[in-house]
């Protein structure tokens, strides 16, 4: 059953219980990441634990369906190209979860991207527990769907 989550801000990223910080270097140019964040639909070609994405609201935001069928309707809170793209969860049928930020930092690093993903959570004291035990899954999922972002982006 799906609930609403507390609407937290994008400074949420920096003061939520449970954070997750990736990052990872690609060698395209951070405008060509940004377009690739920015284009909802196409998460489902480049990230595997996505199956579907739609973006609603003219835009503002995304409706996402992940794996194992835990869905997200989200609003996103910052589209600025080419340096940040962030989003809150405001529904899920996730149990436990009290509020969600993703924040997508994109600077140039050579002449490519470095991306530093953040997860930024909460929620019950089961569930907070289970994403400090799930963060190596995390990051294997930010690394594989960054590589696979970078072949896409370089073919």
């Amino acid at each position: 059953m799906a609930h609403r989550l507390r609407p937290v801000g994008l400074d949420f990223a920096g003061t939520a219980p449970v954070r997750h910080v990736f990052t990872r270097e690609m060698s395209v140019p951070p405008e060509a990441v940004y377009r690739a964040l920015a284009d909802v639909p196409g998460w489902a070609d480049w990230f595997p634990q996505v199956k579907a994405a739609r973006a609603v609201d003219a835009s503002a935001g995304r409706d996402i369906t992940l794996s194992g069928g835990v869905r997200f309707r989200e609003t996103v809170l910052a589209a600025e190209e080419p340096g940040v793209y962030a989003y809150r969860v405001d529904v899920t049928n996730a149990p436990g979860v009290r509020a969600i930020v993703e924040e997508w930092r994109l600077t140039p690093a050579g002449g490519g991207t470095r991306v530093r993903w953040t997860f930024a959570t909460d929620g019950t004291a089961a569930y907070r527990l289970f994403m400090k035990a799930f963060r190596a899954g995390q990051a294997r999922a930010f690394r594989d769907a960054v590589t696979a972002l970078e072949r896409r982006l370089t073919a």
